[in-house]
C-alpha cells in the first residue's frame, strides 16, 4: 500500500530551506564571494580560525581583600564617632602579612558595651570580633566571606574585563573562568592583533584615587620615614611620585600619604574626554556617585587648603591644595595626548579593576593562520564526506543514494545551527563536524544491514525497510544520547576550543536523528512507492 509522503516532504524541504537562510542570510549577490562574506557573516568563526589575541590572566584577590578591609577602618571611624565612642586609633596592624585583620585601640571601659554593640549588629556577618587588654578590638575577616569576596572579584574583573572589550569594537569575544587555575580568566579576542594596546586597555587598574596627604614630597623614602621617627603609621603609606598624569617625566620624591582613599576607582559614575576652551590643552571630565559626591564635598569642605594627592596605578600623579569645597564633578588635567585622554576616560567610564591581572600565557594567532585552518579543515571535511559517499554508493548500492542524501542534509542542517546560534566555529569543531559525518553513516550502516537481515530471511521490500528502521531506531537513539552526554561534560568543563567540539558534535547528532531516521526514512518510502509488486530494493 502506498503511503501519502505530502506532509513529510513539505516538512525536509522547509527544514532545508530554513537551515539555508541560516547558513547564507540574504547574501548581497550570487557571486562566489558574495556567498562567502554571507556564510562568514552569519557563521561566526573562533580565534584559531579568524586569528586574533589569546590570554590567560590571574586576578589578585588579595588586593580586593585588603581594600576591603581599608574601607572597614573608614567605616570603622564614623561608626564609632556616631556611637559617640572614644578611641585611639582604627588600623590594620601587619596589612602587607594580615590583610585581614583590623584594630581598634584606646576604647575606654565605659564605651566597651557600646563598642561591641557596634561591631556585633553592622560587622558580624563580615568579621570575627574578639576583646583584648587596654580596650581593645581585633576584628578578623570571616574564611567564608572571603572566599565569597575571592569569588565575586573574579566576577567582577570578567565584567570589567566585558566592558572594556566591548569599547574596542571586538564581536564574538570569549571573557570567561578559567577553569583549569584558581582565580583564572581566559580572555580570547577574534579579529585582534595588537596584543600591547589590548594589554594596556584590560590590564590597567585605572584606580584613580584621591589620599589626603600627610607629608611630602620628601627626596627618599628614607627622609619620609625620618619625620615619623623611622616608624611608619599602619594607616599610612608612602608613594613615589611618577610626573602629572599625561606627563611621565616624574621626578624622584615621594610623599606619605593616607591608606584609605577619600574617592576610589569605583566611585566614578562617568568620564569623557574634553578640550579646555582656555588652554586648549586635552582634559578628562568626570561624575562621582551621589554617594561619592557627598563624601567628597564633606571631605574638601572640612579640608580647605590642605593638599590631597590623585594617585593611579600605585604612584602620586598630582598634588593640589584643596582651594574650596568639591561636589560631584570635576576635571583631571595634564598634557594629554588624544590617545591617552580617550584611553583614561574609557578606562574610568567602564569601571575600575576590583584587582590587578597578572599575566600567565599571551600569544597571537595570525590571520594567515588561521586562514591556513580553515583551508585545510574545510579539505580535510570534504575528503572525508566524498570518500564516505563513495564507499556507500559501492557497498550499498541504490541505498547508498539514500544515505548520501541523508548525510548532505545532515551538514546543511548542522551549519544552520551554527548560524542562528552564537556558537563560534573553532578548529575543533571542524573535527567534530566531521565526527558527525562519521556518526551519520554509523547510523546509516546500522538500518541498511538490519534491512540486509530482513530481506535475507525473506520478507518483502516494505515490510523489509519497517522493520529495519524500526528494531534499528533503539540501539541509534542509544549511542547518540550517550555522545550527547559526554559532549555536554566537555561543554561545561571545557575551555574555548574543546566547547566548540563539543558544540558543534551534539548539533550534528541532533541533526543525524533527524536525517538517519525521519529523512532516510522518507526517501526509502517514496522509493518504495514506485515500486512493483515482489521488487526488492537495492541494498
Amino acid at each position: 500500500m502506498k503511503k501519502n509522503l505530502t506532509g513529510r516532504i513539505w516538512l525536509i524541504v522547509a527544514v532545508l530551506l530554513v537551515c539555508i537562510y541560516g547558513i547564507f542570510g540574504i547574501p548581497h549577490g550570487v557571486s562566489g564571494k558574495a556567498l562567502t562574506d554571507a556564510l562568514t557573516n552569519r557563521i561566526h568563526l573562533g580565534l584559531d580560525l579568524k586569528g586574533g589575541a589569546h590570554l590567560i590572566l590571574h586576578v589578585q584577590v588579595s588586593e580586593a581583600v585588603s581594600e576591603e578591609t581599608d574601607n572597614t577602618v573608614a567605616r570603622l571611624q564614623q561608626d564609632l564617632k556616631t556611637a559617640k565612642v572614644t578611641f585611639t586609633r582604627v588600623f590594620k596592624p601587619d596589612p602587607a602579612n594580615k590583610p585581614t585583620l583590623v584594630e581598634v585601640d584606646g576604647i575606654a571601659p565605659a564605651n566597651a558595651t557600646v563598642a561591641r554593640s557596634t561591631f556585633d549588629t553592622k560587622y558580624s556577618t563580615e568579621f570575627d570580633v574578639s576583646s583584648g587588654a587596654n580596650g581593645m578590638f581585633t576584628l578578623t575577616m570571616k574564611p567564608n566571606f572571603q572566599n565569597d569576596m575571592e569569588k565575586r572579584t573574579v566576577a567582577q574583573a570578567i565584567e570589567t574585563i566585558r566592558d572594556r572589550v566591548d569599547s574596542l569594537g571586538v564581536s564574538e569575544p570569549v571573557i570567561q573562568e578559567y577553569n583549569l587555575g584558581a582565580n583564572q580568566i581566559l580572555v580570547e579576542l577574534p579579529g585582534i592583533s595588537d596584543l600591547d594596546r589590548v594589554k594596556s586597555i584590560i590590564q590597567s587598574t585605572a584606580r584613580l584615587e584621591i589620599h589626603p596627604v600627610v607629608g611630602g614630597p620628601y627626596p627618599t623614602e628614607q627622609a619620609a620615614l625620618q619625620t615619623v621617627g623611622g616608624n611608619l603609621p599602619p594607616d599610612e603609606e608612602i608613594l613615589h611620585f611618577s610626573g602629572s598624569i599625561g606627563n611621565q617625566s616624574g621626578g624622584d620624591s615621594v610623599y606619605v600619604v593616607q591608606r584609605v582613599a577619600v574617592v576610589a576607582g569605583s566611585d566614578f559614575r562617568s568620564a569623557d574626554p574634553n578640550v579646555n576652551q582656555n588652554t586648549g590643552q586635552r582634559e578628562v571630565q568626570f561624575t562621582l556617585t551621589n554617594d561619592a559626591g557627598e563624601k567628597f564635598y564633606e571631605y574638601t569642605k572640612a579640608n580647605i587648603g590642605n593638599p590631597m594627592a590623585v594617585v593611579m596605578g600605585g604612584t602620586v600623579r598630582e598634588v593640589a591644595n584643596i582651594k574650596g569645597a568639591i561636589h560631584d564633578t570635576g576635571v583631571i588635567e595634564g598634557s594629554f595626548s588624544e590617545d591617552e585622554v580617550g584611553a583614561l576616560s574609557k578606562l574610568l567610564r567602564t569601571g575600575a579593576l576590583p584587582a590587578s591581572l597578572d599575566e600567565i600565557e599571551t600569544r597571537t594567532v595570525g590571520a594567515s593562520l588561521g586562514a591556513d585552518s580553515i583551508k585545510e579543515g574545510v579539505t580535510a571535511a570534504i575528503v572525508g564526506m566524498m570518500v564516505v559517499m563513495i564507499f556507500m554508493l559501492i557497498y550499498y548500492r541504490g541505498s547508498g543514494i539514500n544515505a548520501d542524501l541523508a548525510l548532505i542534509l545532515n551538514l546543511l542542517i548542522l551549519l544552520g545551527f551554527m548560524g542562528y546560534s552564537t556558537a563560534t566555529l573553532t578548529l575543533p569543531g571542524i573535527a567534530g563536524v566531521i565526527l558527525t559525518i562519521g556518526m551519520g553513516v554509523d547510523s546509516n550502516v546500522l538500518i541498511f544491514e538490519r534491512i540486509r537481515e530482513e530481506v535475507r530471511a525473506g520478507k518483502a521490500a516494505s515490510a523489509a525497510v519497517d522493520q529495519g528502521f524500526a528494531h534499528a531506531w533503539i540501539t541509534i537513539v542509544d549511542t547518540h544520547v550517550t555522545t550527547i552526554v559526554s559532549a555536554a561534560i566537555l561543554f561545561l568543563f571545557g575551555t574555548g576550543p574543546v566547547k566548540g567540539f563539543a558544540t558543534t558534535l551534539t548539533f550534528g547528532l541532533l541533526a543525524n536523528l533527524f536525517t538517519a531516521v525521519f529523512v532516510s526514512r522518507t526517501i526509502f518510502d517514496a522509493h518504495l512507492n514506485k515500486m512493483k509488486p515482489g521488487e526488492m530494493v537495492s541494498i
